[in-house]
């Protein structure tokens, strides 16, 4: 955690936050978030109301007035203020409401658009992101039942609507469809979280008549007003990379950005593009995406090659107080951050909240783009940098890798290798270096690391690592290095000298490491009168375990049944006693091996685990309780989850 907290200390030099304080009687769960043409900022919640809130700003000292404009809606999971209307999306339907007498009251209530619903918890429904001619975009969450499953029509796709209420469909293959938004130039984006058929948290460039990856929602694509071609039984579970299986499947719509989980967020949320023209720093034009797992926002350079979108992911800002959903830009320049984390459990303690994000004036040594050339990458920073430690090879690390495409629930790294760097050329400005490299492979994501880089006043970078997704490399001349610009022999760089990410691997059939002393998932032939206990412990909502205390005799054989009935990936780990939080900590720092190691990390503060489990299904595992009574701790280590997932293993006395 402290390491956690000293960057998180770092950023706020650069971005502060400034916290909106929220009367007890206002549960603002955010939904939705949009701002008023009178400065004012309007939040919808979970619990179905709309909240008017003066003064955001907290401007002359003064603080936030809350007024309640409307109830009783179900579940609004976006907002958007339009023509003097609020438009929103509540589960079944996308409705107008208005304030017709100027009594900040809603008192006019019209239905432009419904849809169906099955009544599954998981059919949630966002937006609308309304577009320049007045139409609007909404996307209708899959339901769950074990699987990703689209029980009502329409669900898992993103469809257009006119304001007289005509509906078309545009694209499938979303599941988690929470966050979207549309560039200046008209191109639409939407991040999706990881799940079943998607192997990490992604965005993508959507399209009319595009697929992007999970099939349930073509069910509905016999529709005839249904603009894509592609069928079910057209989608294989291979495991190979979707870049693979995109070859063979033509209208499989490849992601702009991949997120690595556990890295860059576990839950991705809102996409907002930086209109500020630089108010809010030197980012103008890029993209911030929210995640809600994690607390956190990331920053994402994009490119157009070949006609195609891809670009690269940076971390940017950590430590909101709750689980980030939606972001609006304030008239300031300032960032409006709403969030909420019931039912979604966040790395951010707080159960709801809005945060101001602020630039202070100071610009942060960052790279600032990270473009494709065809025969590596060009870096640009915001400030000059030192060319002796940027023109030295060592001062970086380049690995490529990728994930499963597959029903199964999420990925681990795959085919992980190392790239080799041949040689730097430092800019004559100070401003950019073009690095060479041996190894890029298109249609992967490229880990890149700059720890060795320093400013022209010695400083590092306030964040080293970036995440480029390659699906196309650039046609172009190759850069004919000098004499000096020649890395002194091969180099594969910091990251793969030191081992954290660059053991290649091959494309996995499982996401679970062989059982160790730690893991026994059979019982021991010694055990010849069985277990002295056996103990069953499964998950219930909002990232808990269903038993919050398990009581067992020191020294006595136990058989522990985790059933992982969630809807998404956890394992089970027995740690020291006080020591939950820091072997999460630890298993987020495992990077790109993570999900490989079941995000168990190599320390003796763990003693006992399962591996990491799909979505319902369970394991047994088999150990003996320490020697020493006390009150031991278990947890969940998926990064995101220790926060909340956690519980007391209390051992007594004989």
């Amino acid at each position: 955690m402290a390491q956690e907290l000293k960057t998180a200390e770092s950023e706020a030099d650069y971005y502060q936050m400034v916290t909106l304080p929220i009367p007890k009687d206002v549960p603002l769960e955010v939904g939705g978030l949009t701002t008023m043409p009178d400065g004012r900022l309007a939040a919808s919640t979970r619990q179905g109301d709309i909240w008017l809130i003066e003064n955001p700003y907290m401007r002359n000292q003064g603080v936030p007035y809350f007024k309640r404009f409307a109830q009783g809606l179900h579940e609004p999971l976006g907002l958007a203020y339009h023509n003097r209307s609020f438009y929103l999306t509540q589960r079944s339907e996308l409705t107008r409401i208005r304030d017709t007498n100027g009594d900040d009251r809603a008192d006019d209530y019209e239905v432009i658009y419904s849809w169906p619903l099955s009544g599954n918890y998981h059919e949630y429904s966002y937006g609308p992101v309304i577009l320049p001619n007045n139409d609007m975009l909404i996307t209708l969450n899959l339901a769950w039942i074990g699987r990703g499953a689209s029980l009502s029509k329409w669900h898992g796709w993103m469809l257009k609507v006119t304001p007289d209420g005509k509906m078309t469909p545009v694209a499938t293959g979303m599941r988690s469809p929470a966050g979207f938004n549309v560039l200046p130039d008209g191109s639409i984006f939407y991040a999706e979280n990881q799940g079943d058929w998607v192997g990490s948290g992604r965005m993508t460039h959507v399209e009319v008549g595009d697929f992007v990856g999970n099939p349930e929602g073509l069910k509905w694509a016999d529709d005839p007003s249904s603009p894509v071609k592609l069928r079910f039984s057209d989608i294989p579970s291979t495991g190979k990379p979707m870049y693979e299986v995109a070859k063979t499947i033509k209208g499989l719509k490849l992601p702009a950005i991949w997120f690595p989980q556990g890295i860059l967020g576990i839950s991705t949320s809102g996409i907002l593009v930086d209109t500020t023209a630089g108010a809010f720093g030197p980012f103008t034009g890029q993209m911030l995406v929210g995640d809600q797992g994690q607390s956190k926002i990331m920053r994402i350079y994009l490119e157009k090659v070949k006609g195609q979108y891809q670009g690269a992911a940076f971390p940017f800002r950590e430590g909101f107080q709750s689980g980030i959903l939606r972001m609006v830009w304030g008239e300031d320049g300032s960032m409006f951050v709403g969030m909420t984390s019931r039912g979604w459990a966040a790395t951010g303690k707080d159960l709801y909240g809005i945060q101001r994000l602020v630039w202070t004036g100071k610009t942060p040594f960052e790279i600032k783009t990270m473009q494709a050339r065809p025969d590596g990458f060009e870096l640009e920073f915001t400030q000059p940098i030192d060319k002796v430690t940027a023109g030295d090879a060592n001062s970086y690390g380049i690995t490529s890798f990728n994930y499963m495409y597959r029903k199964e629930y999420g990925s681990p790294v795959i085919e992980n290798q190392p790239c080799t760097i041949k040689g730097i050329a430092v800019a004559d400005d100070g401003l950019s270096v073009r690095i060479v490299v041996d190894g890029l492979r298109e249609g992967y994501i490229h880990e890149l690391k700059a720890e060795g880089v320093r400013s022209q006043n010695k400083a590092p970078l306030l964040h080293s690592v970036g995440y480029y997704t390659l699906n196309n490399l650039p046609e172009g001349e190759k850069l004919v290095l000098k004499e000096s610009q020649l890395a002194k022999s091969p180099h594969a760089g910091h990251a793969a000298m030191m081992g954290s990410a660059a053991t290649t691997s091959k494309t996995a059939t499982k996401t679970t490491a062989a059982p160790t002393a730690k893991r026994v998932t059979k019982q021991p032939a010694s055990w010849t009168n069985g277990p002295d206990q056996t103990i069953t412990i499964g998950t219930k909502p909002g990232l808990k375990f269903d038993l919050s205390q398990i009581t067992v005799k020191a020294g006595s054989k136990v058989k522990l049944t985790f059933n992982n009935n969630d809807d998404m990936l956890h394992n089970f780990v027995i740690t020291l006693p006080g020591e939950a939080l820091s072997v999460g900590e630890m298993a987020i720092k495992l990077g790109l091996n993570g999900a490989k190691m079941n995000y168990i990390p190599s320390t003796p503060k763990v003693l006992y685990h399962t591996a990491q489990l799909q979505p319902q299904t369970s394991e047994t595992i088999y150990f003996v309780a320490p020697e020493k009574p006390g009150e031991y701790m278990y947890v969940c280590t998926f990064p995101g989850h220790y926060m909340n997932m956690q519980g007391t293993f209390k051992v007594v006395s004989k």
